[in-house]
């Protein structure tokens, strides 16, 4: 249901008090005035704190810095004057006692005649004794269709007519962003080119960093990864390679559900990040990170409404590689347990839209401990598969080596005795044969001279790696993997 068709039925229904939270105050209020005068012949009245109700011709700024008598004139009004009061920024008031008594005071009003209350607000602030009373409505960014008539409009404007190829483009890149950052940003091509065209995007990708690192719960990243820089891990890139179209408008029509997504399991520093990365580049999508840390405010409330922004942007920015890295320090059962009910509330949020995201956003999920995560993640219907990355087998940690050696040393892969190399390498993840080269690496570079096998070797021995830091855990992770309970990411998973 669209946000106006939900809004119509809502003020028809006779909800007494709306909540409206969004950053565009322009376009929501824009659409809440066509919305209602299209459905209903309804006065509408518009208060702020500064201005009052500057609609009111026989008394202008009236109740200007006072909420409380913003509130008094929905009494005034008469029984059958049809009303909608839009109260801008009145969730800063909501705590106030005089003014939370009002509220549920007018209830009865607000029932019984046809006026409601709608409160715009930049973020969700709603106290427990009026969370009853209170409804909140979604207002999502502008979608594709908006952004194509706004740039249409636009192109109008300028006398120009876009190419469809081009304007698909845009409206793609435009996506995730405000109708007026879309319009600064566009401006500012202008100005700058003289023209709307290719270099406009990058405007538009530079304004679409900006804000989604100014949200500081989301990262847009770069990534030229692809799975040829990944040794090992065959199943999984097979997986992978068989859902490389499934964002096409051809596996649309075809019939294939959008993918959701996958959950990637295991030791640390077998490349599991790695995977997200090269997803993105060789799907040819925007890859955002996602700190769940950041999304855990100290406001109540604070918390819920960030992750609600995550999805919001994630949804606007789609076709997009979501990548929710180390899920299990976020979501574990012991963290669940040790605060009032917070993580509860997000999980159950982003779990939801797990099951039921209809938008293409594929989420990739890591976790270095599988069995800390609680059920809801894992069960089915979440992910579309779960897949266990363990240590490289002998085979695999010689491709790893070939990879790094050929990237720092391309052409000079013969010199080294990578066969060798693999074999004292047992027990090692991918970054600890990294480390070791780069270890390698640091001994030449003090002797003035070329690093060799033998120091790739002497590597080997200066770094630990886990396998020997914490054999008895990382022994049962791979037994458990191989238990048949999870799909494996290589062909074997054991200490060979």
């Amino acid at each position: 249901m669209t946000f106006s068709k939900e809004l119509d039925l809502l003020i028809k229904a006779r909800y007494p008090i709306l909540y409206i939270s969004s950053l565009e105050e322009d376009r929501l209020e824009y659409t809440i005035r066509k919305t209602i005068k299209m459905s209903s012949n309804r006065a509408i009245y518009t208060w702020d704190f500064i201005e009052g109700y500057k609609t009111n011709i026989n008394n202008p700024r009236f109740a200007a810095k006072n909420p409380l008598q913003a509130l008094e004139l929905v009494e005034k009004l008469t029984a059958n004057t049809p009303a909608i009061f839009i109260l801008k920024d009145f969730n800063k008031f909501l705590n106030d006692m005089p003014v939370s008594r009002k509220l549920r005071n007018l209830l009865s009003i607000l029932k019984t005649q046809p006026k409601s209350l709608i409160i715009l607000a930049t973020e969700t602030e709603i106290p427990k004794e009026l969370a009853d009373i209170i409804t909140i409505l979604e207002f999502n960014l502008p979608s594709s269709q908006e952004i194509k008539n706004e740039l249409l409009r636009l192109g109008q404007s300028l006398d120009k007519e876009f190419n469809p190829e081009f304007l698909e483009i845009l409206i793609r890149s435009c996506q995730g962003l405000s109708i007026e950052k879309i319009r600064r940003a566009l401006s500012k091509s202008i100005a700058q080119y003289g023209a709307i065209d290719k270099e406009s995007i990058d405007l538009v990708l530079r304004e679409k960093r900006q804000i989604i690192s100014q949200t500081q719960i989301l990262e847009f990243q770069s990534t030229t990864i692809e799975f040829s820089d990944i040794g090992g891990l065959e199943n999984l890139k097979l997986w992978l390679e068989n859902r490389k179209e499934s964002f096409s408008e051809k596996a649309k029509l075809y019939g294939l559900p959008t993918p959701r997504g996958l959950l990637l399991a295991g030791i640390q520093g077998t490349g599991k990040s790695l995977t997200a990365k090269a997803i993105a580049n060789e799907w040819k999508l925007p890859l955002l990170k996602f700190d769940i840390g950041r999304v855990f405010g100290g406001i109540v409330g604070e918390s819920e409404s960030r992750i609600r922004l995550m999805i919001q942007l994630a949804e606007a920015l789609s076709p997009c590689v979501l990548w929710v890295d180390e899920i299990d320090k976020a979501f574990s059962e012991e963290t669940k347990n040790g605060d009032s009910g917070t993580t509860s509330r997000v999980l159950g949020t982003f779990i939801t839209w797990l099951s039921e995201n209809q938008a293409q956003v594929f989420v990739v999920a890591t976790a270095n401990n599988f069995s800390v995560l609680p059920l809801e993640i894992i069960r089915k219907g979440r992910f579309d598969e779960i897949f266990f990355v363990g240590l490289p087998t002998l085979n695999e940690r010689e491709k790893i080596f070939k990879v790094f050696l050929e990237r720092l040393r391309p052409g000079k892969i013969n010199k080294f005795q990578v066969e060798k190399l693999s074999k004292e390498s047992e027990g090692f993840s991918g970054a600890e044969i990294e480390q070791a080269i780069i270890e390698g690496m640091h001994i030449a570079f003090n002797e003035k001279r070329e690093f060799t096998n033998d120091d790739v070797l002497s590597g080997l021995k200066q770094i630990i790696p886990l396998s020997q830091i914490d054999p008895q855990r990382i022994n049962q992770m791979q037994k458990w993997a191989l238990s048949g309970r999870i799909r494996l990411a290589s062909n074997s998973t054991i200490l060979n």
